[in-house]
């Protein structure tokens, strides 16, 4: 195993909620990661963000790991989830939601709602 691949997993078991972006979650420094940071951010999710262009090992590592040529990538729970257009989508059909509650993980259930009635 690599040491991108090692750091990916180590990263993803230690915490809840993992987000690989290009920026951090403060200062996204792409429109597709600040959107799903934005969504976690709005919504009060506990998440670790990963800025993929301060390592190039792990920019490409993650695309491997994954399987998923895109970024950013969310992780719950040490399983992916999806890049940007998967994760707009679950959190609009509240699919999202229905993710966190499995996985214990808390976020702000009246935020949600607010996302999806300014975009019904």
């Amino acid at each position: 195993m690599s040491d991108a691949n090692t750091k990916i997993e180590e990263t993803i078991k230690a915490n809840d909620v993992v987000l690989y972006m290009k920026g951090t979650k403060s200062m996204p420094q792409c429109g597709f990661s600040s959107k799903v940071a934005g969504v976690l951010n709005y919504m009060g999710v506990d998440f670790a963000d990963v800025n993929v262009l301060a390592d190039e090992e792990i920019r490409t590592g993650i695309k491997e790991f994954s399987d998923w040529p895109t970024i950013p990538q969310l992780y719950v729970k040490g399983e992916f989830v999806g890049g940007c257009d998967i994760i707009t989508e679950m959190t609009l059909s509240g699919e999202l939601d229905t993710l966190l509650v499995e996985n214990e993980v808390a976020f702000d259930k009246d935020a949600a709602d607010k996302i999806r009635e300014a975009n019904a």
